[in-house]
């Protein structure tokens, strides 16, 4: 699987998430400069990874969000390309228009950097496909601004569709619906405010997050 990682000024999880992903295909993904107009050819996965862009300026994900490169992000979406949000790349990708709503501050303005337990609610994509509807995993969390909020309407569309991917067992940022992951309207664009990457060997204490890349790598070679 031929994968790149997005480096914005900021970010401080675009090694972590270059790590996971050789961990788990064995080949080092590219690492793509903000600045660059265009992406390697022939990617399967783009990675938006988590951090503080722009020093989170203006809003969270904002000004990263019109980087030239994330034009090629939004293309490469289009075609069909797997793109994946983490944390501050999951606040990238509603600020770039890939996903709806918007990641706000979180209930009681507290900075939230523990491990939590999530619920599988699909397992029809290719990035869910190695778990099981309903199972309960454990990945870490550690953001500011990670409250999901959408209007009812977007909500209910997420829910009806079965774009809601990840939700929260318990409370953590006061997200609406305890939403803590979407995809977009064709499945091939995830966002999440866990970080799968900071669980994938056993050096993290926990390997929940490493089926999330298996599966990508079983379903997009």
């Amino acid at each position: 699987m031929k994968s790149a990682v997005i480096v914005f000024p900021g970010s401080n999880c675009d090694r972590d998430m270059a790590v996971a992903l050789e961990r788990v295909t064995g080949v080092r993904p590219a690492m793509v400069w903000h600045r660059e107009t265009a992406l390697p050819a022939g990617l399967d996965l783009v990675a938006i990874p988590g951090g503080f862009s722009y020093g989170d300026y203006l809003r969270s994900g904002a000004l990263a969000a019109r980087s030239p490169i994330m034009r090629a992000v939004v293309e490469a979406a289009g075609r069909g390309v797997a793109v994946l949000g983490v944390c501050n790349g999951f606040q990238i990708l509603t600020e770039a228009g890939l996903l709806p709503g918007a990641l706000m501050r979180n209930a009681g303005l507290h900075f939230v950097c523990r491990d939590v337990a999530l619920k599988v609610e699909s397992s029809q994509s290719v990035f869910t496909s190695r778990y099981d509807a309903d199972d309960e995993i454990v990945v870490p969390v550690a953001h500011h601004d990670g409250n999901y909020q959408a209007d009812p309407e977007t909500l209910d569309r997420l829910e009806g569709e079965g774009r809601v991917a990840f939700r929260y067992a318990g409370a953590c940022n006061g997200s609406a619906r305890d939403i803590a992951g979407i995809l977009n309207e064709t499945g091939n664009v995830l966002g999440m405010m866990p970080h799968p990457e900071r669980a994938v060997e056993d050096a993290h204490g926990r390997t929940d997050g490493r089926r999330l890349f298996e599966g990508l790598v079983e379903a997009i070679g």
